[in-house]
């Protein structure tokens, strides 16, 4: 045999060798995996699993429905059923679990979108061992308030209380302090401290930032290797239909420089029904898609309207610390950031795409952002 044949049959061989291997691998996955989530993944031909790290988390948001609904679209069931094939340390949620916020529903009715939200999503997490973190959104407990300083959604968040405080709908969550759960609190996880705020309207009144900025300096922050903050309304405006003032956090930048200060490393927010992975100097802004109804559109731009959830591996060793898989929850392909605008240039600030600074805009792109918002909202 000649040597050339030699060297061909012996690459065919290894070829052979791994392809066997992977279906090998493939198909013991997929008999670990649960009936329904091995039954989509082979629907699918198969879907990417991305190196993992230290630290795996799933991110969804916006789960809701039509007001009062205790029914879900189905990419909330499957996004929900496809969690065991990531096999993420931690979910954590944006807000918007349930369609609340209206003043027509009665307590039993919102306390039945519990129920569905129980049945639907916690339940099936608890049952697989699943810590869940989440942040309330307006649609669960808004925090707006009327002339009085009273919350005109009260009903909302009496029950919202009422079921999380529960024994049995226990989050799973290593808690440092819960005294105003579900609306502020921390856990830790693996060396990540989670700061979560009631991000459910624009406004953190005085004596929450207090309580916010007390939490981040404190010991248990500080030591952690990382800190992420978890609220529902995004800092900076990036959906068309929400960039405008009340559906962003009120005094953007002061908060920024708040969670800069103590060295946060992500700020992870719902709200706006867009994915989008974006920052602003120092700080990362993941803007979760929604797996509910209502997708809308970036800003100025014509991207397809997508359902989406992110699963986000975390490495300590790694100068960027986080690397990002997001799927169109219906095709299950991978959204690349070359799909997604360079930047948003919202009403309150611009964002940039995570991987592109302020330097990599061409003078066309810089000229469009600070001729719409002026420089100072446009410097990094």
């Amino acid at each position: 045999m000649s040597p050339v044949r030699f060297v061909i049959l012996l690459v065919a061989t290894l070829l052979v060798s791994v392809t066997m291997t992977t279906e090998r691998v493939d198909g013991q996955k997929l008999a670990s995996l649960p009936p329904e989530t091995a039954k989509i993944v082979e629907q699918a031909g198969g879907i990417y699993d991305p190196p993992r790290h230290d630290v795996r988390l799933v991110v969804l948001s916006d789960l809701n429905e039509a007001y009062g609904s205790t029914s879900y679209p189905p990419e909330v069931g499957k996004g929900i059923d496809l969690i065991p094939y990531w096999n993420p340390d931690l979910v954590l949620c944006g807000g918007d679990m349930v369609a609340g916020q209206s003043r027509d529903l009665s307590k039993p009715e919102i306390e039945a979108m519990w129920e569905a939200f129980d049945d639907y999503i916690a339940h099936p997490l608890r049952e697989r061992d699943f810590p869940f973190g989440f942040t309330m959104g307006n649609h669960d407990g808004s925090a707006a308030q009327g002339e009085d300083g009273s919350f005109i959604f009260h009903k909302d968040r009496e029950v919202a209380s009422a079921y999380w405080n529960h024994p049995d709908h226990d989050p799973g969550l290593d808690f440092i302090d819960r005294a105003d759960f579900p609306f502020y609190y921390t856990f830790q996880h693996q060396d990540i401290f989670f700061l979560v705020w009631d991000g459910s309207s624009h406004r953190i009144r005085d004596h929450e930032l207090a309580w916010v900025e007390d939490a981040l300096a404190s010991p248990q922050a500080q030591s952690a290797k990382m800190r992420v903050v978890l609220g529902h309304l995004p800092l900076y405006g990036i959906a068309e239909g929400r960039n405008q003032f009340g559906e962003v956090m009120e005094n953007s930048q002061q908060l920024q420089a708040m969670m800069e200060k103590y060295d946060v490393h992500t700020y992870i927010s719902g709200h706006h029904h867009a994915y989008y992975p974006g920052h602003r100097g120092n700080l990362q802004l993941l803007n979760a898609g929604l797996l509910g109804a209502g997708a809308r559109s970036l800003i100025d731009n014509e991207t397809p309207l997508r359902k989406a959830l992110t699963v986000v591996d975390i490495d300590f060793d790694s100068s960027e610390l986080t690397t990002y898989a997001t799927y169109d929850i219906n095709s299950l392909d991978l959204i690349e950031y070359e799909e997604l605008p360079r930047f948003l240039a919202g009403y309150n600030g611009a964002v940039m795409r995570r991987d592109i600074e302020w330097e990599d805009l061409n003078a066309s792109e810089q000229e469009f952002c600070e001729k719409r918002l002026g420089k100072e909202l446009c410097s990094f």
